[in-house]
């Protein structure tokens, strides 16, 4: 009787263990949950802030405001204004490559899919003048090799060369694009004059025409990588 009552005992311990595990496993997801709502409601507060009115002119009572917190209650999920505006370079770098994947799904048949997209991206851009401006604040910092926008931007810059070298690539199988192009060199090429165009728009005072920079761009560069029997297509970029 008393082995049995120890055995009941085990398991009855046992089943304690693993039945509280599961329910602080449930707590904590939960509560994990919860944080990670939080922190994109206030990324999505701090984007629309940033993008308003750009990131200098923004304090962090206004975000959290917007974003229904305290200051001291916004700072428990971002440390700082710097930790914040980190945290909208990636979410908004995570929504751009979403973007082009969806774009290039879409309309991966067509020979200057590309080039459009890369129009069309800097359109939506423009629609949102401050986060320019934070790419470009950003990508200054990224240059320190000690901070976390140096990872984050590097990490970002390999994927985007990699995908957009990949688009070229497929545009060079499909007989779309000449077969002499190097996809890895012109993936960079357009990332750097893309980020070239997006810092002289912001030292102009968003008076230059990015969109129309951008067009011009696209246009002549479809017309030295097209395969001659599509190079037509180029003049409707």
């Amino acid at each position: 009787m008393v082995e049995h009552k120890n055995n009941v005992c085990t398991v009855f311990i046992c089943y304690s263990y693993v039945y509280a595990g599961k329910v602080r496993t449930r707590r904590k997801t939960g509560s994990y949950e919860v944080g990670r709502a939080k922190r994109a409601e206030i990324l999505d507060a701090a984007t629309r802030l940033f993008a308003a009115s750009g990131y200098h002119k923004v304090p962090l009572s206004q975000v959290a405001a917007d974003a229904g917190l305290s200051e001291s209650g916004l700072m428990h999920h971002f440390r700082s204004k710097k930790h914040l505006l980190l945290g909208v370079a990636e979410q908004r770098l995570e929504r751009t490559a979403t973007w082009w994947g969806s774009r290039q799904e879409g309309n991966a048949k067509e020979p200057v899919a590309l080039f459009h997209n890369m129009v069309d991206s800097t359109r939506e851009l423009v629609g949102e003048p401050g986060l320019i401006e934070l790419f470009v604040l950003i990508s200054a910092e990224a240059a320190d090799t000690t901070t976390p926008a140096h990872q984050l931007y590097a990490s970002w810059y390999e994927r985007a060369v990699r995908e957009t070298a990949g688009r070229l690539a497929e545009g060079v199988e499909r007989g779309y694009l000449r077969a002499d192009t190097n996809p890895a060199a012109c993936a960079r090429e357009i990332i750097a004059v893309s980020d070239g165009l997006q810092l002289q728009y912001v030292l102009s005072g968003g008076t230059l025409d990015l969109v129309e920079g951008v067009r011009d761009y696209a246009r002549r560069l479809a017309r030295s990588l097209l395969a001659p029997e599509h190079l037509d297509a180029a003049e409707a970029i």
